[in-house]
């Protein structure tokens, strides 16, 4: 299963400031350019923080003396690498609690950044892309079953499984493989078992439980 790296996903070039970049210039470049946020770079152009719209608008409520980007900014920057998933890179988003991620090269300076818009791309594949991908990487050569057995309809992201699997282990490793295809929304299980493992069989005969 391919699925986009951050280099694929991130706006490159990424507009980088000083730290004594000013209120105003800051102002003015989050406005020139449309964005929200931009990250405070030192002289090797690697991230030390980030300024956001949030920050100025707190400054301005707070009556502070903050006025150029190494007060105002948010420290240490949180970065990625442009070898990540986008699953990784949600990931550190949620559990920073930011929204966007500046992208660095293995020298740690800025190449450019990540949005959670970015992210939202990977949700603009269509249906039979993600169908395909299902059938012929995970249920085919994945884990070997006949696509035959199995009805996978997809709409708007959402991934409906339904028909036999084998083994009872089998349908929930299906499920979770499917979740991990770049474009899947949600998972909707509706597998029958058609056997038990032998394992399970065994236990559940008569007189072969031992006290």
């Amino acid at each position: 299963m391919k699925h986009r790296t951050v280099a694929e996903l991130m706006t490159p070039n990424a507009v980088g400031i000083r730290r004594e970049t000013t209120f105003k210039e800051i102002a003015r470049l989050l406005r020139e350019f449309d964005i929200t946020a931009v990250p405070v770079v030192d002289e090797a152009g690697r991230p030390v923080g980030v300024v956001s719209e949030a920050d100025l608008l707190h400054r301005l409520g707070s009556g502070t003396g903050a006025t150029t980007a190494a007060a105002l900014m948010t420290s240490p920057a949180i970065t990625a690498e442009p070898g990540w998933s986008a699953v990784r890179a949600a990931g550190a988003m949620r559990k920073h609690g930011v929204k966007r991620l500046p992208v660095i090269d293995a020298d740690g300076r800025l190449i450019g950044i990540l949005s959670r818009s970015d992210l939202l791309q990977t949700f603009l594949r269509r249906d039979h892309a993600i169908q395909e991908e299902i059938l012929e990487d995970v249920v085919t050569q994945t884990l070997g079953i006949r696509p035959s057995a199995l009805t996978v309809d997809v709409t708007e992201g959402v991934v409906t499984l339904s028909g036999a699997v084998g083994r009872r282990g089998l349908g929930p490793v299906l499920v979770r493989l499917c979740r991990s295809v770049e474009g899947v929304v949600d998972v909707i299980d509706r597998l029958v078992h058609e056997h038990e493992s032998e394992g399970d069989a065994h236990d559940d005969r008569p007189g072969d439980r031992r006290p």
